[in-house]
């Protein structure tokens, strides 16, 4: 850092000095806490301007002189070969410190040796100070150093003595830090595509043309919703099979899409869409999945036209909570969804349910209950513990799951952002539960008593204990299939009942499974 501080300060003064009046100087080589090693300890007091003919040099004087290029080059193109280049740099480094000292009254001194050639290291680092990639060479070559005379001695003990060397250095120094870290992004961005063409082997990974012309199959885009990753598209494959294809939004790439592909390249279960493969090219992101027609389970609770049926209502949650099982027991340890909600259940032409979404999803190892990161989700379904401690559970996505559950029985919204709205959703379950209110109070108004009344309330109690505040009350997800799968297998024989009770007058067995035209 100080010998960075040392070329910003040579290349954006205004004469060009290598190194520092000596007020500065002295203020800065007194002893810092946590080094073994300082100026003083190496000798290198008097490193400042005006001690030496060395000390005295700035860029214009150093820069016309053919050995000092002779190491710029050197040291600016490090090959695969790093040792070999390194030594290379170093001994250009050293001819032209010696350069310097032919024209110095006191080449013979250990001192001199030492500022000529920091001076030569300052001024090609000052050179470079646009190309971040060979001055961290040039580092890690001056790390690996054991000889050369004093000139490895001089830098390390410059660089800890000039750490503080001039505030206005300061910003100059975040800029050139930001720089780096933009670099450094931008490498890892690329490992990872490298990364997800490896791992992801058995996605296949479609071209840009091949996404656009999906898209485009009718002549324009048809739009199927838009979420906080990106904007998602109706696609046709040449084959003729209907696609949903996500576009990621760029500021979500290195985030939303790899957990996503990471996660659903994993997992593969009839209640979770499927990913068909991605495409990554021109800095776009796609994802590619399986086209369900239904929409999502929002779009039917919701909507005023027609009314999903009491069957169809057990079946979605029965077979939403066959599908968590499943990630909660994958086989790497528990796979937490994080964003269980109306939206993201989506249904088939057949109204089954597929969770699906998992931008946000997160995999607990084997050895772990809980993990703490960054709190993300959807306010109304999100878990209050997970929320007030960052604290993340598999018991998380049973919050979430009990949620949907009491919309699903009661007709009502979670409003997104309104914490006041799932409160009192919560609130009057349990005041059912309680007998402080009659059944009749939580139950979805448009379905006109067209339920099974035992399995509405063993459904809404075991919903009700899944939304409760600390996870350690609630149930796993083992007994919440259980309960999911009694309420379904009853409907199931209450249904066939029905059938056979009212005989021909009955429609097909599919017609109870039907939502009903309101």
């Amino acid at each position: 850092m100080g010998l960075m501080a040392l070329a910003l300060h040579a290349r954006n003064s205004t004469d060009g000095n290598i190194f520092v009046p000596e007020g500065f100087w002295k203020n800065c080589t007194g002893s810092f806490h946590r080094q073994s090693v300082s100026a003083h300890t190496c000798g290198f007091d008097n490193l400042f301007q005006s001690n030496s003919s060395c000390s005295n040099l700035s860029l214009s004087t150093i820069s016309p002189r053919k050995e000092f290029h002779d190491a710029l080059d050197k040291c600016s193109r490090f090959n695969s070969s790093f040792d070999d280049s390194c030594r290379s740099c170093t001994g250009a480094v050293v001819a032209a410190r010696d350069n310097l000292l032919n024209d110095s009254k006191g080449h013979g001194d250990n001192n001199e040796k030492a500022i000529c050639g920091m001076a030569v290291v300052v001024s090609i680092v000052a050179t470079n100070l646009d190309d971040s990639s060979s001055v961290d060479d040039l580092f890690s070559c001056l790390n690996a150093l054991d000889v050369y005379d004093s000139v490895a001695k001089a830098i390390i003990a410059v660089c800890i003595a000039v750490a503080t060397l001039i505030v206005v250095t300061v910003t100059l120094i975040k800029c050139a830090g930001k720089r780096k870290k933009k670099r450094a992004k931008w490498i890892l961005h690329e490992k990872r595509n490298k990364e997800i063409t490896n791992a992801w082997s058995g996605l296949y990974r479609f071209s840009k043309a091949e996404i656009e012309m999906a898209i485009n199959y009718a002549g324009e885009k048809r739009s199927l919703g838009r979420g906080s990753a990106g904007q998602v598209y109706k696609g046709v494959l040449p084959s003729g099979q209907p696609v949903a294809i996500k576009h990621i939004y760029k500021s979500n790439t290195c985030d939303s899409f790899t957990r996503e592909v990471e996660g659903l390249s994993r997992v593969r279960h009839p209640n979770l869409v499927c990913l068909f493969g991605y495409c990554i090219e021109g800095g776009e992101h796609y994802l590619v999945y399986e086209f369900c027609s239904a929409g999502n389970l929002s779009d039917h609770l919701l909507r005023k036209d027609c009314v999903l049926t009491w069957e169809i209502r057990v079946k979605i949650l029965r077979n939403c909570a066959l599908g968590l099982r499943y990630l909660h027991h994958y086989i790497d340890g528990c796979f937490v969804h994080r964003d269980i909600k109306l939206t993201n259940i989506l249904l088939t032409e057949e109204l089954d349910p597929k969770l699906s979404d998992f931008g946000l999803a997160k995999m607990l190892g084997m050895e772990e209950s809980k993990v703490f990161t960054d709190v993300r989700g959807t306010i109304g379904y999100m878990d209050p513990e997970y929320m007030s401690n960052a604290k993340l559970t598999c018991a998380s996505d049973i919050y979430s799951f009990g949620i949907v559950a009491l919309q699903l029985l009661s007709g009502q919204k979670v409003i997104e952002l309104d914490l006041d709205a799932r409160d009192q959703l919560t609130r009057k379950a349990k005041d059912v539960i309680m007998g402080k209110r009659p059944l009749t109070d939580f139950e979805d108004p448009r379905l006109n008593g067209n339920i099974i009344r035992q399995d509405f309330e063993s459904i809404l109690q075991i919903a009700v204990l899944c939304v409760a505040k600390s996870s350690k009350g609630r149930p796993t997800v083992d007994i919440v299939f259980d309960e999911m799968e009694k309420a379904w297998k009853n409907t199931e024989a209450e249904m066939d009942a029905k059938k056979e009770t009212m005989g021909a007058s009955i429609a097909t067995p599919s017609r109870s499974l039907e939502v009903i035209p309101v």
